[in-house]
């Protein structure tokens, strides 16, 4: 067993706190990847709020979904890693529907709120992130 094995053993929140990194970093990835084939795909996407940030998470949800997958995540876990990017954003879009949020506003409050759902997807499969 090599020395990070052996630490990441001695240290399990070290391996779930590396997870939630790197789903960031995967969330990060897949906005920027995809969001140039959206833009030519959908001129004029950003003046649509609530289309752009479905299709933000959905962005967000495929590059996490496929790193999670590499790392060897079932069905499951990757599921409700997409549910906590998708959650946000459909609790709050009510509220800019009826003018209680600006779409920055929006942006911002989903995001914030991204952190606790992947925490809350974790916390619950602790095992399975290495907690």
């Amino acid at each position: 067993m090599s020395h990070h094995e052996q630490s990441v053993r001695r240290h399990p929140s070290r391996r779930f706190a590396r997870h939630a990194v790197e789903m960031v970093i995967a969330m990060v990835a897949g906005m920027v990847l995809l969001e140039p084939v959206w833009s030519f795909a959908w001129p004029g996407l950003t003046e649509n709020t609530t289309a752009h940030v479905l299709v933000m998470a959905t962005n967000m949800s495929l590059g996490m979904a496929v790193w999670m997958r590499i790392r060897g995540h079932g069905p499951g876990p990757v599921a409700e890693m997409v549910l906590a990017m998708y959650v946000p954003f459909l609790a709050l879009l009510p509220l800019h529907w009826v003018g209680a949020l600006s779409a920055t506003q929006l942006m911002t409050a989903a995001h914030v709120l991204m952190v606790p759902a992947m925490l809350a997807a974790m916390l619950r499969r602790r095992g399975e992130y290495g907690w």
